[in-house]
Order: structure tokens, then C-alpha cells, then sequence
């Protein structure tokens, strides 16, 4: 039995072992929107899941399905769709499983856009509490008998509170739930969910994966731990169709994907897939950098609190030591108050303003002001963001530059 290689070597090589057309190293990028067949029962076929193929690219294209395999690979799963955002993703996923009259328990530290678009399908009859997923018994409180779904982030953005992912996972895997975890933050690199028994794992390719702020998408991988059989939310046509371990992928791939159409383009799958070949070296050393500048912040008159999970004063400290591989490349800081953020940001010269994060640059954004202005202050609060917050993706330069770069920003601020 050949020995399974390892993280890089895997992803570096997986393009070429599909044997893509004339030698190439990648997969091409196909453009095609249509796929012809010489004998019509091939198109049939494909249509009714009775062969593999491609009928139309609105549903995958062989660009998006070299990616799919190689985030498969990267979150331990049986199969992935992939989308034109991370948002797409998520809005797929509930639109294609979740039915009326079901009830979904979230993490009420996630994403911004993730809790608006929670919110908006409350506004069409969806039952959703929002609590502290940092515990397990906060879900257990909120679970009722139509629960059908958990979803929790690994790390939270912008405060970095940790999700109890094994607690969760045991709590789902006894109820029957879909757990749902979003590893955008963490990457799976740095920790798989399947490994806390989560059904569908999300990523944002846009970030990490992709890595070099230069194309759009995210994806939905079934990790083959939920018993879609028993689920009571699948089609009887993809019932009858599919086998039960594919029943859900499939019908996020048709409902989610086909009818909700958020494609990933060729072109983006081809350089997400791509950058992804370095996820690792990124992080070790973004991941890096993060530390140290973690410390830095952490003993600066200046600032009032670091939120970072390598910080021994995290909450979730010991929790991010067992679970993750390192403890990422996203914090969060504030500065005392009466300074002066919009200043501060202003005299960073090595680091860019931008709402991205995930990129090969280090990037800083406050964040009451932008990515979570909408919320109100009330909601602010109540995730944990105070007003004078800034949110660092904290990237690859070398060390000495970002550390120089703040020190230069504080002084300016005397």
C-alpha cells in the first residue's frame, strides 16, 4: 500500500496526477458553459447522476471539480462544491437543506455577513437563535425537537473566541444534527474539523486557501460523518438518485449551486487552486509574525487588550493548544481610550487598509466603523467588539518591517 504523502507534496503534485491534457502541471482553465456528448444517453446520464460528467458549467466545470479535489483532500472529506464566494456558500447551504418550520442553533460571535444573512432568512420563517458557542451547554440550552442544524466558526472574527468544537460535536453527533463549522479563520491547515465531527465543513477560498487576495470563492465539503439517511430535509428524487453518504453534497450541488447559482468562475478556481499549493509555508509564516506581534501589542501602553489565541490570558487558550496546529494569523486589537484609531491606521506605511484578510500582505480595518458598523453598538457589544477595535490579518512580510512599521505608528502618535 503506497504511503499517503504529505500536505504539500500532495496538493503540489494533485493537478498532475489527474493527467490533465498535454503534460500540464495544472489543471487548464476551461472557459467552456457547455459540455456536447456524440451519443445523447451520455447527456442523460449525467443529468440523472446515473455517470459522472459535465452537462452545464453553472453546476462545475473540470477547472472548479481539480479544486474541489484538492479542498476534499485538505478537510479529510468525501466531496466539495464549490461557489463564487464564501458567502454563497453558507447562503447555499441553508437554502438547499434547511426547510420551513426547522430550526438552526449559530454561534452569535460569527462573521458579520454571516449573522446578516442568518437574520434575513429569520425574516422568512426560519426559527435561528443566536448564543455563546464557546460552551457546549449554551447550545444544549437552545436545542429544541425541530433543530435540524449547529453552525459555529472556528475562530471568531474579529475577537477570536473559540468555539467549544468538541463539546458541539459531541452534542450534534448524539441529536442527529448537521454540525456545521466554518474554517475560514483557521484553514485546514491549521485543524480539520472532521476531527470534532463536524458534517459540513465552509471555507472562504477568497482567504487563506487562495491566500493572495486575487480571486473570489468558497466551498462546502461533506466530511462523510452525517448519516443523510435519516435526514429528513433531502429530496426524494436525489433519495432515489444518489447513495445515502452523497445524498447531502449532492443536494447542496443541485439546490444550492444549480438553483442558487453563485458559480465559481474558471479563471478564479484556477488561481485559488493554485495558491493553495503554498497554504502551508503561508501560514507557518504568517502565523509567525502573528505571535510576535501579538507580544508586542500586549506590552504597549498604548493598547488596552490583544485578542489572539496565543495569548496565555485568552479565554480559550488551552483550548486553541489542543485543537489547532498554530494559533492563526487574524487578531484583534484595542487602543486606550482618547487615542486616536483613525491616526494610528494612518501612519501604518507596510500595512495596507483593506476589509480582506487571509492575503499575503498584512492588512488593518477598524472594525466598528466598517465590517460590523451595521450591527448597531447594542450588537456590537454584545459580540464582544468594542468601538476602538482594529482587526489585523496579519501577512508574510519579514518580521522586522511589521514591527518596525507599528513602533514608527505609535510614536508619531506622542
Amino acid at each position: 500500500m503506497t504511503k499517503q504523502k504529505g500536505f504539500t507534496t500532495t496538493l503540489l503534485h494533485a493537478d498532475r496526477l489527474r493527467k490533465p491534457e498535454f503534460g500540464a502541471l495544472h489543471q487548464p482553465i476551461h472557459t467552456a458553459v457547455t459540455w456536447g456528448y456524440d451519443d445523447v444517453q451520455g447527456l442523460v446520464d449525467v443529468f440523472q447522476n446515473k455517470a459522472k460528467g459535465f452537462a452545464y458549467s453553472r453546476q462545475g466545470n473540470p477547472t472548479t471539480a481539480a479544486l474541489e479535489g484538492k479542498v476534499t483532500f485538505m478537510e479529510k472529506g468525501i466531496a466539495t462544491v464549490s461557489f463564487s464566494t464564501g458567502m454563497a456558500a453558507i447562503m447555499a447551504t441553508v437554502f438547499a437543506l434547511v426547510k420551513q418550520g426547522s430550526h438552526i442553533i449559530a454561534s452569535s460571535y460569527l462573521f458579520g455577513n454571516t449573522r446578516s444573512v442568518l437574520q434575513t432568512f429569520t425574516e422568512i420563517g426560519l426559527d435561528i437563535s443566536f448564543v455563546d458557542a464557546t460552551s457546549a451547554d449554551n447550545i444544549k440550552a437552545e436545542y429544541k425537537e425541530n433543530t435540524c442544524m449547529v453552525m459555529v466558526e472556528t475562530i471568531a472574527n474579529p475577537a477570536t473566541q473559540i468555539a467549544d468544537l468538541e463539546g458541539i460535536g459531541e452534542f450534534c453527533t448524539e441529536k442527529g444534527l448537521i454540525y456545521v463549522v466554518d474554517n475560514t479563520m483557521t484553514s485546514p491547515y491549521i485543524f480539520t474539523p472532521a476531527d470534532v465531527k463536524a458534517s459540513l465543513v465552509i471555507n472562504s477560498l477568497t482567504k487563506y486557501i487562495g491566500g493572495h487576495g486575487n480571486a473570489l470563492g468558497g466551498s462546502v465539503t461533506d466530511t462523510g460523518l452525517y448519516d443523510w439517511a435519516n435526514y429528513p430535509g433531502i429530496a426524494p428524487i436525489i433519495r432515489e438518485q444518489i447513495k445515502p453518504d452523497m445524498q447531502g453534497i449532492t443536494q447542496i450541488r443541485k439546490r444550492g449551486l444549480r438553483d442558487g447559482g453563485g458559480t465559481l468562475a474558471p479563471e478564479a478556481a484556477h488561481s485559488i487552486s493554485v495558491g493553495a499549493e503554498t497554504l502551508a509555508l503561508r501560514l507557518e509564516r504568517a502565523c509567525g509574525n502573528a505571535g510576535v506581534l501579538a507580544d508586542y501589542l500586549n506590552g504597549h501602553p498604548l493598547v488596552d487588550k490583544v485578542y489572539y489565541p496565543g495569548l496565555n490570558d485568552h479565554p480559550q487558550h488551552e483550548r486553541a493548544k489542543k485543537l489547532f496546529r498554530f494559533n492563526g494569523g487574524l487578531m484583534s486589537f484595542a487602543l486606550k481610550e482618547g487615542v486616536d484609531v483613525f491616526a494610528f491606521l494612518n501612519h501604518l506605511q507596510v500595512v495596507i487598509k483593506s476589509s480582506n484578510l487571509g492575503d499575503t500582505r498584512t492588512l488593518a480595518i477598524p472594525v466598528a466603523q466598517t465590517i460590523f458598523f451595521e450591527l448597531g453598538p447594542d450588537k456590537r457589544a454584545e459580540m464582544g467588539i468594542p468601538e476602538g477595535m482594529i482587526r489585523l490579518s496579519v501577512g508574510i512580510e519579514d518580521r522586522e518591517d511589521l514591527l518596525e512599521d507599528f513602533k514608527q505608528a505609535f510614536e508619531k502618535l506622542s
